[in-house]
C-alpha cells in the first residue's frame, strides 16, 4: 500500500517519529491470554495522525481504517475498533500527550511548520545576539507550553466527540443488500401513503376554492388540485417512519423527533 501513499504525506514522518519515542509509560498487556493487543506504537501513530487531520471521534477513526488509504497504510491494513481506540487514549492520557508533544517538537526541528491541522510555529523571532541559539531554550519552553495546551484541546475535542458521536453505519437488520432494498421499498410506500393522506385532507378546501372560482365566472387563477405524490425532498426514517427531522429554532441542532402535542382538560383541574 506504500505505493498508494504520496511520498510527501505526513504519515511517513509520523511513523518514523513514533518509532523514536519511549513507550515505557504506556499500559501494555503482558499476558498472552485473551485477544491479542494492537501494537501501542501503531495506536499512538493512528491517534496523532487522525487528530492532526481533524479526525477526533473514535468511530470516525475506526471508519478511516477502512476508507482512508493513508490510515490503512499506517495501521498495516488492520482495523482497531472504536472502543479500543478510545480506551487507549483514556488509559494512556499523560503518556499520549507527552509523546504527541515530542513528535510536534521534532516536526518543528525539521521545519515542518504545519502538521495537518496543527500549527507547529512558523514565527521568526529576532535574537538580541548574533546567534539564535542564545534564546533557543527560553523560546523552546514557551513553545512547549503552547503546544501542550493545543494537545490538551485536541484531546478534549476527541473526548467530546466520543461522548456525542452517533454510529453512522447501517443497522445490522438492514445491512444486507436484500434487506436494505426491502426497507427502501417500505420507506417509499410510506412516503406515497403519506402524500395521498395529505392530498385527501386538502381535497375539501380545494373543492371549496373551485366552487368559489366558478362563481367568479372563472376569473382569477384556477386552484391547483392537491398533489398526491411525495415531494422530491420529503423524507422518512427507515427505523421509525413516524418520527421527523426537527429542531426547536434556527440556532438549535436538527434531531430525529416527534412533534408531541400537550392538551389539558379544564374540567379535570378542580383539585380532585
Amino acid at each position: 500500500m506504500r505505493e498508494w501513499v504520496a511520498e510527501d504525506d505526513p504519515v511517513h514522518f509520523i511513523l518514523e517519529a513514533v518509532d523514536r519515542v519511549d513507550l515505557s509509560a504506556f499500559k501494555i498487556k503482558r499476558t498472552r491470554a485473551g485477544k491479542s493487543q494492537y501494537p501501542p506504537r501503531m495506536l499512538l501513530a493512528l491517534l496523532i495522525y487522525s487528530y492532526s487531520h481533524g479526525l477526533f471521534g473514535s468511530r470516525r477513526i475506526e471508519r478511516a481504517t477502512y476508507r482512508d488509504v493513508c490510515v490503512r497504510y499506517l495501521t498495516g491494513d488492520t482495523h482497531p475498533d472504536h472502543d479500543t481506540i478510545c480506551a487507549f487514549r483514556r488509559e494512556n492520557h499523560a503518556a499520549f500527550t507527552a509523546c504527541f508533544l515530542e513528535v510536534l517538537l521534532l516536526a518543528r526541528e525539521l521545519k515542518l511548520f504545519k502538521l495537518g491541522t496543527v500549527a507547529i510555529d512558523g514565527t521568526h523571532v529576532r535574537a538580541n545576539a548574533s546567534k539564535d541559539r542564545n534564546v533557543t531554550y527560553e523560546r523552546a519552553r514557551q513553545l512547549e507550553t503552547r503546544l501542550s495546551a493545543d494537545i490538551e484541546a485536541l484531546c478534549a475535542r476527541a473526548e467530546q466527540a466520543d461522548n456525542t458521536e452517533v454510529d453512522e453505519r447501517l443497522p445490522s437488520e438492514i445491512a444486507r443488500r436484500q434487506a436494505l432494498r426491502e426497507q427502501m421499498d417500505a420507506a417509499q410506500r410510506t412516503l406515497q401513503a403519506r402524500a395521498k393522506e395529505r392530498a385527501a385532507a386538502q381535497r375539501p378546501a380545494y373543492e371549496a376554492k373551485v366552487q368559489a372560482h366558478q362563481k367568479r365566472n372563472g376569473k382569477g387563477r384556477r386552484p391547483e388540485p392537491p398533489d398526491d405524490q411525495p415531494a422530491s425532498g420529503e423524507q422518512t426514517n427507515l427505523t421509525d417512519p413516524d418520527s421527523r427531522l426537527m429542531r426547536k429554532g434556527k440556532s438549535s441542532a436538527v434531531t430525529q423527533s416527534y412533534n408531541a402535542q400537550a392538551s389539558v382538560d379544564p374540567t379535570s383541574m378542580n383539585g380532585d
